[in-house]
């Protein structure tokens, strides 16, 4: 019976979408969009206190207030120095700068600064006094020049939505903000190849995209203020990555200005170029520390119009990897997404997210899954997931699904998925961690973690099933040296023993640039270090990041 009221619900759920626009939000491939600055990181702090060591501020999202955990890592701080070859800011630095950008183009307002130097997870804190905002590749280039001869360090920004302390200063970096830089190039209707500059924000570039009736292969809950170039320069995956691949695919070419202000012109829009070392991997994904990325070329697909999406429920962890199995194999060409979430992180998202129901509100479920399919014939692909479904749930795979009717119901259901990071910042402290490990062995590792802390934290998991990734985070009232001691090195330690990557998308930044032996061989690292010292000898560019500067002093 209850299997026959299964079927019921899912071929109730799976009437025709309706793409038009409500509530004043747009509708982009299967999802509504609504403007990431006013609904995820307007974070207004009128007022703070500090508690065991952690500040804590009132912060005001969509008129609510709640507390916000802030720690800036002193023990980041205390075992990174500053590089005393590094020079320190001067008056005659400032007016050379003004010189070049004008007095719009350069920052030095205390407010503003404070934002610039704050990372979004509220963790990293530099003491930068300057601000650069280029417009065009050539003052990128001469910024560089000259702080390369006189030995400023720096730090590029965009839209500074990362989560490990990669895109703020650990010290007094000058910060090279391209957000001005910020102009769409050329689109090809033919080929789908956009050219733009790296500081458009993805979320202008999918609105442009989906009025020539193309999308962006890179979707990301931080669509709103994340820009192009630091998702190429962070190798960003997102949502869409089962099925469109990573950027190194999708990136046919860029533009990056090296230490020493030499611009290195790949911006290639050709699918097939054999001609040489294809350099411009070197900038995909090295966060700003080989070069800043000025320019990108990128392949888009065209928009399909038929979308599905569906919200599954299973018993048990086993059962989410044969759902990704049979999916893959049954669903083949249309599946556009694979996305798990554990009962943990619905509770988290219900109790802190306003306007958020339980899609399958009968009975409570350990894992859930979301399947969305993209295809261009909706009533066979309707069909195909309808089949799929129905032979899921006759097998005992899934234990309850529903499929979105409307546009409504298809937003919910993401925004459920899109905003557990901003009901975990509401929670309180949050200890995330980005990880690649075998689909089979992904969960392990949280049983393990929950063991561990038992009820000191809330263990939260979910993430790109279909890519392997697990986002694990371990939700807390405050953080404290005790909690970190038990999660940290175990989590790293965990996922090297079973041959993982100890960051999936994020990157490696601030948080992890000593931990990276945990993922790559020492002759990696070298080799790794020994190309950081060939284009920035000096150093200058993001400086404390992605390698241990130990082994940059070696080098």
């Amino acid at each position: 019976m209850e299997k026959w009221r299964l079927t019921y619900r899912l071929l109730k759920h799976s009437s025709n979408f309706d793409r038009r626009l409500t509530s004043g939000h747009r509708y982009l491939f299967g999802r509504t969009f609504i403007p990431f600055k006013e609904n995820f990181r307007t974070l207004e702090c009128p007022s703070r206190s500090y508690v065991n060591g952690a500040s804590v501020s009132f912060a005001i999202v969509n008129g609510n207030s709640y507390a916000v955990q802030h720690r800036y890592l002193a023990s980041v701080a205390s075992t990174t120095q500053r590089n005393p070859d590094f020079s320190k800011i001067t008056s005659d630095d400032i007016s050379y700068f003004k010189k070049i950008l004008g007095e719009r183009g350069v920052v030095q307002d205390e407010e503003k600064l404070a934002d610039a130097n704050t990372d979004w997870m509220r963790k990293h804190k530099g003491s930068s006094k300057l601000m650069l905002q280029p417009r065009i590749t050539e003052e990128v280039s001469q910024i560089l020049k000259y702080c390369n001869s006189r030995c400023l360090a720096v730090v590029p920004q965009g839209g500074n939505t990362g989560l490990v302390g990669g895109s703020v200063p650990v010290f007094d970096e000058v910060i090279i903000n391209v957000g001005s830089m910020n102009n769409i190039l050329s689109f090809d209707k033919v080929s789908g190849i956009l050219v733009c500059e790296a500081g458009c924000i993805l979320e202008n570039l999918i609105s442009f995209l989906d009025n020539q009736g193309f999308i962006m292969p890179l979707d990301l809950g931080a669509k709103g203020s994340c820009q192009i170039g630091g998702n190429v320069s962070t190798n960003a995956g997102g949502l869409r990555l089962i099925r469109y691949g990573s950027l190194h695919g999708s990136v046919l070419g860029l533009e990056a200005v090296l230490a020493n202000g030499t611009v290195l012109d790949m911006l290639g829009t050709l699918r097939k170029d054999n001609t040489g070392y294809d350099l411009k991997h070197l900038f995909i994904g090295s966060e700003g520390s080989l070069g800043i990325v000025t320019k990108v070329s990128i392949l888009t697909p065209p928009m399909l119009s038929s979308v599905n999406l569906a919200f599954l429920a299973c018993e048990d962890y086993a059962s989410c990897q044969k759902l990704l199995l049979e999916a893959k194999r049954k669903l083949g060409e249309i599946l556009s997404a694979f996305e798990f979430l554990d009962a943990n992180a619905l509770n988290v998202v219900l109790k802190h997210l306003d306007g958020l129901r339980d899609p399958l509100p009968s009975s409570v479920h350990n894992f859930y899954v979301l399947i969305e399919t993209t295809g261009s014939m909706e009533s066979h692909d309707k069909e195909k997931l309808e089949a799929f479904l129905l032979q899921s749930m006759n097998s005992g795979i899934i234990t309850d699904g529903v499929l979105a009717q409307d546009i409504n119901q298809t937003s919910s259901f993401w925004r459920i998925r899109e905003g557990i990071p901003e009901a975990l910042m509401k929670a309180g402290a949050v200890y995330k961690y980005d990880l690649s490990v075998p689909p089979e062995k992904m969960y392990e590792l949280v049983e393990e973690m929950r063991a561990r802390l038992g009820s000191a934290a809330n263990v939260v998991a979910y993430g790109h099933l279909g890519d392997g990734n697990l986002h694990l985070n371990i939700s807390a009232p405050q953080y404290t040296d005790g909690l970190s001691s038990k999660i940290e090195p175990f989590v790293y330690e965990w996922t090297s023993k079973h041959r993982g990557s100890i960051s999936a998308e994020h990157g490696l930044g601030l948080m992890k640039a000593d931990k990276i032996h945990y993922s790559k061989s020492p002759e990696t690292v070298l080799l790794m270090a020994a190309i950081k010292k060939l284009l920035d000898p000096n150093r200058i560019l993001n400086p404390y990041k992605v390698l241990p500067p130990s082994i940059l002093s070696q080098s």
